[in-house]
């Protein structure tokens, strides 16, 4: 059985910032859009080569409606960023996943991340990374925010590859999807516990079943340390 933990509730300091409904693009207008860019990497002097842009190691330019990463991950593998990415909406099938924030590059700091946030109107994932070797994260439908109250949608889900990929979809018993202040933010809630909390040096953090998700402990025990944290933009 989980012990239950109690943890303050989480303070807002900033007010909350104003969030912008997602476009949906078409389901064939992507697939068109990602067999174009697919041709396109086939070239030895592509655009996207030059920007960086390539497709995740054990993804072949062949597969049609696959994520292209503009950068590169340093905690999923091409296969498992291929299995997740069949959880995300269907409008986000073929998307380009953008590096918007790196504990490697960045540094550990909740502030950064926020910042690394501003001006994005589109679902973000993030994926951790932690000292004993376990991968798990979240999808949110919307950028990562300060905020006094929780946001997101039905769409949000937590996942852990504990080594086979398990996801958590909304069981619609509350709506505690997101929330976060300059001390630390969280995914999931109700009776006192998040399914994913993190303090504001993105160092620790904690997992519980949550009534959100109904998830399992995402880390091999409630409290973890982050090794290494990555969140990209979808668009």
């Amino acid at each position: 059985m989980l012990r239950a933990m109690h943890y303050s509730p989480l303070v807002n300091h900033l007010n909350e910032a104003p969030v912008s409904d997602e476009s949906s693009d078409e389901d064939d207008k992507e697939c068109e859009t990602c067999r174009s860019t697919g041709a396109n990497e086939n070239s030895s002097n592509s655009d996207l080569s030059a920007e960086n842009t390539c497709r995740p190691p054990g993804i072949s330019n062949e597969d049609s409606c696959e994520p292209i990463l503009t950068g590169e991950s340093k905690v999923l593998l091409g296969e498992q960023i291929k299995q997740i990415s069949m959880h995300f909406p269907p409008r986000l099938t073929a998307c380009t996943w953008t590096l918007e924030y790196s504990t490697m590059k960045h540094g550990t700091s909740l502030r950064t991340l926020y910042r690394s946030m501003h001006g994005l109107d589109c679902s973000t994932f993030m994926v951790i990374k932690d000292t004993d070797g376990q991968v798990f994260g979240a999808f949110c439908s919307s950028p990562l925010r300060v905020s006094d109250c929780f946001y997101g949608t039905g769409e949000t889900f937590l996942f852990s590859f504990s080594p086979e990929l398990q996801v958590f979809k909304w069981t619609s018993e509350n709506s505690f999807f997101v929330k976060g202040n300059l001390d630390s933010f969280a995914f999931g809630g109700g009776r006192g516990i998040f399914g994913l909390w993190l303090d504001g040096d993105l160092y620790h953090g904690r997992s519980h079943t949550c009534d959100t998700f109904n998830n399992n402990i995402l880390s091999k025990t409630e409290d973890f340390f982050v090794h290494v944290m990555e969140v990209w933009a979808l668009k």
